[in-house]
């Protein structure tokens, strides 16, 4: 039996009643405030971190907290929960679809379970360590297991690039044109959706310039447990690094000698 099993059914119910809040608050119409980093931030992504918070609590009182709008709570047991409750708040803004509700479990410092719920789609991704990576493409349906592509060669690549406004940050960045132009093709749709897409096996390599770990916790074990390689841009497996990326495994030391340029 899966020893993450309660956490994945807790997980996973939390996750869709959170995105059924950010739905009802977007059907009534939101506004928006800018954070001190320039984020946007609306009512809906307060009111769905308290509620996977209050849940989570109740669920597993002795586990830490930590949420992008604020909360915090230390561990007493090794355990804890890193929240986006609403993972790309520029999309639920402009209703472009392309947003999730993150929940990751962390354990002695290393992800070992997650969910990425879209509401709009009303499709989950979740895993947990050791018992695969899955997808749930409709309410009601079963889920099913996703794993990365086999693709090798960079030339044959489906790449997701996302935060290029924040690419000229790195020195990789005169050269990106042109590693990009050695691909089969680019496409930038959202972070999460194109981490997903690279665990699903429909995209290669996933590069994000700008990320937090409530942006990165669950992406990680979906993706490592889909059999994806993760690493921020020094070539390190963690999600602390401000960045990140998620590639097939034959990719990976190529990618990470590009980051590193």
């Amino acid at each position: 039996m899966n020893p993450y099993q309660n956490e994945l059914n807790v997980g996973r119910r939390i996750a869709q009643r959170a995105g059924e809040i950010a739905l009802d608050y977007k059907s009534k119409g939101i506004g928006f405030e800018s954070k001190s980093d320039e984020s946007p931030v609306t009512i809906a992504d307060r009111e769905c971190e308290k509620l996977v918070v209050a849940e989570l609590q109740e669920a597993f009182p002795g586990d830490g907290l930590l949420g992008e709008e604020g909360a915090m709570k230390e561990s007493h047991n090794g355990r804890r929960w890193i929240i986006d409750p609403i993972d790309g708040t520029r999309d639920f803004i402009r209703g472009t679809r392309a947003w999730s509700v993150l929940i990751g479990l962390e354990e002695n410092g290393r992800v070992v379970a997650g969910f990425a719920y879209f509401p709009a789609h009303l499709e989950m991704y979740f895993a947990s360590k050791g018992g695969g990576a899955w997808w749930i493409p409709a309410p009601e349906a079963e889920p099913q297991r996703v794993r990365v592509s086999g693709i090798s060669q960079l030339s044959e690549a489906l790449v997701c690039f996302n935060g290029l406004s924040y690419a000229h940050r790195y020195p990789f960045s005169k050269n990106l044109t042109d590693w990009l132009a050695g691909t089969w093709t680019v496409r930038s749709m959202g972070g999460c959706v194109d981490a997903m897409l690279v665990s699903s096996g429909r995209a290669d390599i996933w590069v994000e310039t700008q990320a937090k770990p409530w942006d990165l916790a669950p992406l990680q074990i979906i993706a490592e447990e889909a059999g994806a390689v993760t690493f921020d841009f020094s070539g390190e497996n963690t999600i602390y690094g401000g960045n990140f990326a998620i590639t097939v495994p034959a990719l990976a030391d190529e990618v990470k000698r590009f980051l590193a340029s």
